[in-house]
This record gives structure tokens, sequence and C-alpha cells, in this order.
């Protein structure tokens, strides 16, 4: 093997090494936590194609201290109107309760649930 081939086997062999030593490695791509919720319970809107009956009659209770009594209402399931019928709320002082009613819009009959008004 001649001088010039030696220096050149040399230097393969060294770049080889070097190269083998250095591995460049991409960094993994960073992945950002995926947050799953669930969604809040909440109001769903009823909108129903046609008027509700006429107002569900029921025998209001005798009072009962500390509560009142929330009216029952028609609900629309979607096909029929059901009678949901009334039951009794605890008091919150500062607030008064406004019934379940039916709202007319161009779309139809959107329900208005019970509610807790300030005041």
């Amino acid at each position: 093997m001649s001088m010039s081939s030696s220096i050149r086997l040399a230097a393969l062999a060294a770049v080889t090494l070097l190269a083998a030593g250095c591995v460049v490695e991409q960094p993994a791509p960073r992945r950002r936590p995926v947050v799953v919720e669930q969604p809040a319970p909440g109001y769903v809107e009823v909108i129903a194609p046609q008027a509700p009956p006429t107002v569900l009659v029921e025998e209001e209770p005798a009072p009962r201290p500390g509560y009142i009594w929330a009216r029952g209402y028609w609900h629309w399931n979607g096909r029929k109107y059901i009678a949901m019928h009334g039951h009794w709320e605890p008091a919150r002082p500062g607030y008064h309760y406004v019934h379940p009613h039916y709202v007319q819009r161009g779309d139809g009959w959107h329900l208005s649930v019970g509610v807790w008004a300030q005041g």
C-alpha cells in the first residue's frame, strides 16, 4: 500500500468514525395536550311548531312555608305536547319565580323555562 493510499484510508476511517459518532437527531414534534371537556349541562331551547294547549290546570296544593309552587306546563317532546306537573321550589329571598311559558316567534313557539328573577 502506498503512502497516499494509507493517508486516504486513514482519512476515510477518521471521517467514518466522526460521522458515526455524530448523529443529528431531529427533536420530536411538540404536541399540544388535548383537553377533552364535557359540555356543561345547560338549557336546550324547545321550539314547537304549534301553539301549546290551553293553560295546564292543576289544583295548587296548600301553602308550604319556605316554598313556592312552580306551576305545571306543556312540554313539546318533538311530536306532541306532554303535561309537566308542578312542583315545590325552595323560596329564594330577593327573587321571584317566573313560571314556564311559551313565546311565539317567527320560527315557532319557544318555551321559556321557569326561572328565578331578582327583585
